[in-house]
């Protein structure tokens, strides 16, 4: 949620950072509840202040024996208005918090109009076999069809191994950058899909339980975000870093057609995420650091990507600024999506109540929230699997895996 008191101050900047969005429709909403909102609680103050009196006059009238009819009437004349005024009020409170959620995050001032790309690593460009080809039975999407329906999976023999490899390492590097291991819920309430801002944006892409106010988590930035919901953080204990593992869940709605082949695309996945809780100057510096570690590990297993600054029209709700790392993947001929970094600011600190005392004594104020993918293991199984194929069908694993239980090859032939 954006700073409504940012937004009184300078209107028309605000205005033009969500017209890059192309989303600045709702912003006058919310200044015509605002301004609807201040002019009406003076006067409700002002007549609060009148029975406030009245009341005392009353006390006064019987307490000196005197008649006190023609306070009490003139008191539930006023009482009747107070009641009809705090009325409005909550009422136009009510529409301007509803109109403040739907306002995205103001990008961010070097978020590009258009995708951008910063940098590429590795060699790219080479072509080969799609990773369904490769490994055959080892991805079995048929039996998850049966099972599950489509785009369910089971992965089987050393993919198994390979997985728990890829994420056990995974941990031990971002151990080595000071985040905190989490297994988190993946099962979460509204309120917070809501503070991470997938509520009210992705109702689409979300599993909601049937029988229980409970939502299956599409990341584990939503419950990560959600761990200091409610709280004041105390001086010196910011920054705050957690690697969260979990499986995900994304009904991918409106993808039919769409990457339908093997698991590029799938409605269950596992991930590890990042995810940092920053002081508010600290979250630019936050961003590229969390971007150096997705590419530290991209290069450690060798799948040639690229960087790209993600377009302000492409921004989910939350984000201000965002990176992609597209890793090349020989089965398609082209680079894809592997692993993302989002700064959110404020925005999400705001909707779940997060502040923390830059010092004893000092006013709380609120923090900021970034998140980024560290491993997204079914798109890094295709990108290991495709970019490490050779002549003979089999899969050379990448060296830092196999002292974490990886095979350092993978024939599926012989699986």
């Amino acid at each position: 949620m954006i700073d409504l008191k940012q937004i009184r101050r300078d209107p028309d900047a605000a205005r033009a950072a969500l017209a890059r969005r192309g989303d600045d429709a709702a912003l006058d909403r919310v200044l015509e509840l605002d301004a609807r909102r201040r002019e009406l609680l003076p006067e409700l103050e002002g007549l609060q202040a009148t029975q406030n009196r009245a009341s005392e006059a009353i006390a006064e009238a019987k307490r000196a024996g005197e008649d006190a009819s023609e306070a009490i009437a003139q008191m539930r004349e006023v009482s009747a208005k107070v009641k009809a005024l705090k009325a409005d009020v909550a009422k136009v409170e009510e529409e301007l918090e509803a109109a403040l959620a739907s306002v995205p995050n103001l990008p961010a001032d070097d978020a590009p109009d258009e995708d951008t790309v910063l940098r590429e690593w590795g060699e790219a460009g080479r072509e080969g076999r799609d990773h369904l080809d490769l490994l055959g039975e080892l991805v079995d999407m048929e039996r998850g069809a049966r099972t599950s329906g489509s785009r369910f999976a089971y992965l089987r023999g050393p993919l198994v191994l390979l997985e728990l490899a890829l994420v056990r390492w995974g941990i031990d590097v971002l151990m080595e950058h000071g985040f905190e291991p989490v297994v988190p819920p993946v099962l979460v309430r509204e309120e917070a899909l809501f503070g991470t801002g997938f509520l009210p944006d992705t109702e689409q892409q979300i599993y909601r339980l049937a029988d229980d106010d409970l939502y299956l988590a599409g990341t584990s930035e939503v419950p990560l975000a959600s761990m200091h919901a409610g709280e004041i953080l105390g001086p010196g204990t910011l920054p705050r870093r957690y690697a969260g593992f979990s499986s995900c869940f994304r009904r991918e709605a409106g993808a039919a057609g769409k990457d339908t082949r093997g698991i590029f695309r799938v409605h269950q996945f596992d991930k590890l995420e990042m995810f940092a809780f920053v002081e508010p100057g600290a979250s630019a510096a936050e961003h590229e650091r969390i971007l150096s570690i997705e590419e530290q590990i991209l290069q450690a297993l060798e799948i040639p990507y690229r960087v790209v600054n993600i377009a302000v029209g492409d921004l989910g709700a939350s984000a201000a600024k965002k990176y992609d790392l597209e890793a090349w993947l020989p089965g398609q001929g082209r680079f894809r999506e592997l692993t993302s970094c989002s700064n959110t600011t404020d925005y999400q600190a705001r909707r779940l109540n997060i502040r923390y005392r830059p010092e004893e004594g000092a006013r709380p104020e609120f923090a900021h929230t970034l998140n980024g993918t560290a491993i997204a293991v079914g798109r890094t199984i295709i990108a290991i699997v495709e970019n490490h194929q050779r002549e003979d069908g089999t899969i050379a694993v990448p060296e830092v895996l196999h002292d974490y239980g990886a095979p350092p090859v993978i024939d599926p032939r012989t699986a």
